[in-house]
């Protein structure tokens, strides 16, 4: 493995440079792709079932084998990129992505549908990690702040207008071409990569660490951990959606989830080089943020999935109306989310992470009032607001808290474990909801039962993000030691916290 150059090596690109822009330019539509891949499909639920006459079940694996197989597989990829090139595995993602793309717009059925989608999660889990890596690894140290800074800006202008875009394109040409829309990205992305992106692989030397502290290698990649982690959440999932028919298939698929989380936890502890060290989770903060993400994200994926749905099936939305109603929320994380950090590190982290998770809950009892005859102003947009509000104060405090729980040598594998767990409640979410609020199969095809259970719904994600209010404020200290936080800045959509790079301490080095 070779470590990065030194910061005085004209190896390292600089933004005035030709191409350092489009170094930049590659890895912000490489992100730019898979913020579009997440935020574009719930607003094309509906046509989806439509055309194919899928049941609820059907429509819940398409947004679920796409996390699924993301979630699973984010950590390998990152560590496919230290042994073998984070470039060479960006492109390979970026081609794998496109692919499973065209071939979701082209799906004659929701079975080829589904599992197009779980591909698509396969090339997003390769080139995530390694978008802000190639930035880290391959920028000089006085430019790195501004790269991450304008990939963060670009990245989450491109979420913003992810849903707003996949409902222009369901109302016009086709739900298709939600999944074809991130196919010109992609072709745009493999060439600029190819021609101006540097190659880097393996780690720079570390930093020395506190004595006991976690020292990761991370030299190699851990693809038995891999395996049963994304096995657990696969059984997991399929357990939770399939439980309201019943069977022993059901049943042996929930035991088979608890054998194979049994199995990961033994990997990662024995393993010489683990996916997820679990000497890592010693650090109580870290756990406990963990923990909190676990139960806002679990609240936020639920609610995602069925507003969308419930403005389209109850309230008579477009897919573009839909898309663009849920612009508030976004346009506020963009605007002050940056402040909110700020704030979390002069006040410490009990205070935004109990306020925040509670005036999220609230906007979200409040979309109680969204129905067959509500008004946006009256009744949409002050929900929105108000669990907007919410999520800027919780979302980056809890990033920052994140961080400054561990060494920043540990920083990109902390928030590696954090994303993917974000990513895992959602999973979860999505699959478990419809099964506790008793919505059959067939409830979207009825407006009249699709509200009764988006209205029993509701008071269940405000509850989980109110477990996570009261985790924060037992869990957490007053005040936090927020030295390592510096080292996180990225970006992250309302559904994902950021997924910092496991390079991110070159900036403590320089």
């Amino acid at each position: 493995m070779h470590p990065s150059p030194a910061p005085g090596n004209p190896a390292f690109l600089r933004i005035a440079s030709a191409r350092g822009r489009w170094t930049l330019l590659a890895t912000v539509l490489g992100s730019s792709v898979v913020l579009l891949g997440s935020t574009v499909t719930n607003v094309a639920l509906p046509h989806i079932g439509d055309d194919f006459d899928a049941d609820l079940t059907a429509l819940q694996w398409t947004v679920n084998a796409y996390m699924l197989t993301l979630a699973g597989l984010i950590l390998l990829g990152g560590s496919l990129g230290d042994r073998f090139g984070r470039r060479r595995i960006f492109v390979l993602g970026i081609i794998w992505f496109a692919a499973a793309s065209l071939l979701c717009g082209l799906a004659p059925d929701t079975t080829t549908l589904i599992a197009a989608r779980a591909l698509q999660g396969v090339g997003g889990a390769l080139l995530t990690p390694g978008s802000l890596a190639i930035i880290e690894a391959s920028f000089h140290p006085d430019d790195r702040p501004r790269a991450i800074g304008l990939w963060s800006g670009f990245g989450g202008i491109g979420a913003a207008l992810g849903p707003f875009l996949g409902g222009w394109l369901v109302d016009g040409p086709g739900w298709r071409w939600t999944f074809l829309l991130t196919i010109p990205p992609a072709l745009l992305c493999v060439p600029l990569a190819l021609r101006h992106v540097p190659e880097s692989v393996g780690r720079p030397q570390q930093p020395t660490v506190a004595a006991g502290a976690h020292t990761p290698s991370r030299r190699g990649f851990d693809l038995a951990g891999a395996a049963l982690g994304a096995l657990t959440l696969a059984l997991a999932t399929y357990a939770l959606t399939e439980a309201r028919s019943g069977g022993p298939v059901a049943l042996a698929a929930a035991a088979g989830s608890i054998a194979a989380g049994t199995a990961f936890l033994l990997v990662e502890r024995r393993s010489s080089d683990p996916m997820m060290p679990l000497s890592i989770f010693s650090s109580r903060t870290f756990t406990a943020i963990n923990l909190i993400t676990l139960c806002v994200y679990a609240g936020l994926g639920g609610f995602f999935f069925l507003t969308a749905l419930q403005l389209q099936l109850v309230a008579g939305y477009s897919a573009l109306a839909a898309g663009a109603a849920m612009l508030p929320s976004t346009v506020l994380m963009l605007l002050f989310s940056a402040r909110s950090g700020t704030l979390a590190q002069r006040l410490g982290p009990r205070i935004p992470l109990t306020a925040g998770p509670v005036v999220c809950g609230a906007g979200m009892l409040m979309t109680a009032r969204v129905g067959a005859h509500s008004s946006y102003f009256a009744d949409v947009l002050p929900a929105l607001l108000v669990m907007g509000t919410g999520m800027v104060i919780m979302v980056a405090p809890l990033s920052v808290t994140l961080l400054a729980s561990v060494e920043a040598a540990d920083a990109g594998l902390a928030s590696g474990i954090n994303n993917a767990a974000a990513r895992a409640a959602g999973l979860v979410s999505v699959a478990a909801l419809p099964l506790l609020v008793g919505m059959s199969p067939d409830a979207y095809r009825s407006p009249e039962s699709f509200d009764t259970a988006f209205n029993r719904a509701m008071p269940l994600c405000a509850g989980l993000l109110a477990i996570g209010a009261a985790m924060a404020f037992a869990l957490l200290r007053e005040t936090a030691d927020t030295s390592n936080a510096r080292h996180g800045r990225a970006h992250g959509w309302l559904m994902e916290p950021p997924l910092v790079s496991r390079f991110a301490h070159h900036r403590a080095l320089d």
